[in-house]
Order: structure tokens, then sequence, then C-alpha cells
């Protein structure tokens, strides 16, 4: 079990986390997702302990990862910039990883390399970027890790490469009872493999559950009224989005469903329909910022 509790980093006087806290079970892997700067890649370095933050703690299984040299060794942290050593070949990386890894597995990898069709005895610097990540992600494997960061890990991947990867990572996780991180911007990567997922905005968590609840307490409705209605006469409602034209509207909501529609119509539309939300649509409403005019910059 990973445990993170309010880490904070900061470069300077910048603020990269600020005080984030959740928890990842074994046997689940969680979602992190953010725009490009939001801290994922900063939170996943903590997490590794490549970055000591200036406030907070990261445990596996109740052991600090800044001072537990056995801590630091149940993880393997695949970044998004992959660096392998210059002329190195698999075989060569697989060597050096088992001197740092006690458990690594040399069937395992040659299984992998099978599985995937890569040459072990080839030099990795000619591979393909996406050839690349799944050399890493064998490799990676391989070291049987209890706990797995993944940085943009499936960025390069075809989609035949890349539902592979995901059953690879969801049969080890059944296996080895695994907690596992993944980090991305493409939110159907996280909706297709997470059973948990986090959402950093302004360097904090914003949204933090299942991956089947989190659409539960979202809905978007659409309106006609016979006469004019503003965000005023939504008053009483939890809003995360309002788009109006008059009398039509789009608006999505939070809290219960059924208790948002029965209010609704007690507000007599001449039209009512309702749709569940995204993780995408989530995701954006949740977001900095009201969305740009963009008719504005070019007038």
């Amino acid at each position: 079990m990973i445990e993170i509790k309010n880490v904070t980093k900061k470069f300077g006087s910048f603020v990269a986390n600020d005080g984030i806290s959740f928890t990842v079970d074994s046997g689940s892997i969680y979602g992190l997702v953010g725009y490009n700067g939001a801290g994922k890649t900063t939170l996943l370095k903590s997490i590794a302990a490549v970055y000591k933050p200036e406030g907070g703690q990261v445990l596996i299984d109740g052991e600090d990862t800044q001072v537990s040299e056995s801590a630091r060794a149940k993880m393997f942290y695949v970044p998004d910039d992959i660096y392998f050593m210059p002329y190195a070949t698999m075989e060569k990386m697989a060597k050096f990883y088992a001197g740092y890894y006690k458990n690594f597995s040399f069937e395992t990898m040659d299984k992998l390399c099978e599985a995937f069709r890569l040459d072990k005895k080839a030099k990795l610097n000619a591979f393909s970027k996406g050839m690349q990540r799944q050399a890493e992600m064998i490799l990676a494997m391989s070291t049987l890790p209890e706990v797995l960061l993944l940085d943009e890990s499936f960025d390069g991947l075809d989609p035949a490469k890349r539902n592979m990867m995901n059953n690879l990572i969801l049969d080890y996780v059944a296996e080895k009872n695994a907690s596992v991180i993944i980090s991305s911007h493409n939110l159907h990567e996280i909706a297709d493999v997470c059973d948990h997922v986090a959402l950093i905005n302004g360097k904090r968590i914003a949204i933090n559950c299942s991956t089947d609840d989190i659409s539960a307490d979202r809905c978007k409705f659409r309106l006609v009224f016979a006469d004019e209605k503003t965000e005023a006469d939504f008053a009483g409602f939890d809003i995360k989005k309002f788009k109006g034209d008059g009398r039509i509207l789009t608006i999505s909501l939070k809290g219960n469903e059924e208790e948002n529609e029965q209010k609704l119509k007690a507000m007599n539309p001449l039209l009512l329909e309702k749709f569940p939300l995204t993780l995408e649509e989530i995701f954006l409403e949740e977001m900095e910022g009201a969305d740009y005019d963009f008719k504005e910059i070019f007038s």
C-alpha cells in the first residue's frame, strides 16, 4: 500500500505540489490526471524518492521512502523521458537492473520479449520510440515490483500494443497484488485500465474517487423553458457548468441525479433531457479558468 501524506514540493519559490494526500491500496491501479504542468511528474518523482519533498511523507507498507532502502527497493519508476545506456541492449539493461533488484526475473523478460516481439540482443537506440517504451516496460515488469510508477508510459504505443500493455498491467496486479500509479493526460487510457482516479488541479487534488463512482454525482441536463432563464434562477443547485441562450439551457450539476431532476421538473420546463458525463467532461469542468472566446482574439 502507498500512502501519500500532505506532500509539498517546491522549486525555489515555485510550488509544484501543495499538500497532496491520497492512498493507493494493494491490488489497485490509480490514475493521476491533470493538464500539462499540473505537477504529475513532480509528484511521481517525489513518490519514487527521486525528489525530496519539502513537506509530507510517502509511505510504502508504513516505511518512509526517503529513509528506507527496503521501501525504495519495492518500487520501479518508469519516467516519461526514457534513458538507456549508450549502445545497450535489453540483455545488458537486464543485467544492470538485476544488480539493484534482487527479484529480477530473466525468465519473465524472455517471455515478455517474445510476446511483444522485441529482440533482446538488438541495440535499444535503434528502436523506435514506441519500441523503447515497450522495452522499458518489459524491464520494469521483470523486476517484479510491488509498486509500479508509470509516467505517460503509453505515449507512442499503437492501439494494439497499448491494449497488450493494459492487459499486462491488469494481469500483473491481479497476480501479484501490486499497487500501480499511472500518470497520463489521456483520459481514455485512465478510464480503460484504472480503478481509481485523481485529478490534480491548481497543484492540489480536485477529484479522488473510483472510476465507477466519478460520474455518480454529476449529470448534464438540457432544458427548454417558455421564458428566458439565467444562472441566477438556479441558485438552489450546485452548478459546475452553465450554458444558456435565453430559453434553451445546458447545465451540469453536482449532487444526487434524481433529486436534481425532480427539482428541475418543478421549474416546469417544456423539455428536459439528461445525459451522463464522461470522464473528459468532468476533467474539463474542474480545470481552472473559464472557456476562452477565441473570436475576441482575432476581432
